[in-house]
């Protein structure tokens, strides 16, 4: 992992961890899955655009075509909407918390679908992750958190986890950018079906400044920029050790929240958001070569 991967993992990271900052902000002025809907197809139509534009060409293997698919659907459609939808509801610090355990869900996914071996240190990293998760949800729960909100974001987790297993196959391809705008039209065609269906009737939308920032932000950084970044650093180093930049996720998350929604921060959420870093670090590290 050489510093250019570094740089491109914390980019990354800042990058992903403010998209709940900016997803917060406008569902607070519009409906969520209708702005998801149009942000997903503004960025992927400007994704492949740019790609034709670098010399880039739709020639993917049959597996990355199912790859961008599976992402589109998982990742775009599914993680996204529903984060944006919970988000009505619950604080972008918590959606951030919980989407952050991504890294200890694919490991437990690997132990029990794929009968994969873990090391002392991913067990411990995963006791670790649930022990910080139970420790910031039993005081927020205890605070009246919204359970429909916690429930949504945690089956976005599951998606998300999908999204990861299929990633690197349409990472290997080299034509990265036209498969970001491929995975986001797919996102954006999928989610045009419920935002019609169920937002239809009472759409509504209050223009201002802050949607317009928060909306060509979350389109351009978290949207567009983000996710080609990722591709690219999964080709760099491969899918584990970029997975390892995700420990820094629940840092940012909830400190970019903290800053720009001036959202309440606790002790309790500190400690945990620590335990459940180290936890994702844990696992991460086990599974480099040579680790125990």
């Amino acid at each position: 992992m050489d510093v250019r991967a570094i740089l491109m993992g914390l980019g990354f990271a800042v990058m992903w961890s403010s998209a709940f900052t900016s997803a917060r902000v406008i569902v607070a002025y519009a409906p969520p899955m209708s702005a998801l809907s149009l942000r997903f197809l503004i960025s992927g139509l400007l994704g492949i655009a740019i790609a034709y534009l670098i010399g880039q060409t739709a020639r993917l293997t049959r597996a990355q075509w199912r790859s961008t698919v599976i992402f589109g659907i998982s990742q775009n459609a599914l993680y996204l909407g529903l984060n944006f939808v919970a988000m009505q509801w619950i604080e972008a610090s918590l959606a951030a918390i919980i989407a952050s355990t991504m890294p200890l869900a694919v490991a437990l996914t690997g132990w029990l679908v794929f009968r994969e071996k873990l090391r002392p240190m991913a067990i411990a990293g995963l006791l670790a992750g649930t022990a910080g998760v139970a420790l910031i949800m039993g005081v927020r729960f205890g605070g009246g958190v919204d359970v429909l909100g916690v429930v949504l974001c945690g089956i976005g987790v599951v998606s998300l986890t999908v999204a990861t297993l299929a990633v690197r196959s349409a990472s290997n391809a080299g034509n990265l950018l036209l498969v970001v705008g491929l995975q986001m039209l797919v996102g954006s065609a999928i989610l045009a079906v419920p935002a019609v269906l169920y937002e239809r009737a009472g759409w509504a939308i209050d223009l201002n400044w802050q949607l317009v920032v928060a909306f060509a932000y979350t389109t351009l950084v978290p949207g567009l920029a983000a996710t080609w970044v990722w591709f690219l650093l999964v080709g760099r180093i491969g899918a584990v050790r970029a997975a390892t930049f995700h420990f820094l996720n629940p840092f940012f998350g909830v400190a970019i929240a903290a800053v720009l929604l001036r959202e309440s921060l606790t002790m309790t959420d500190v400690i945990g958001v620590a335990v459940i870093a180290a936890g994702i670090l844990a696992v991460q590290v086990s599974r480099q070569p040579g680790k125990r």
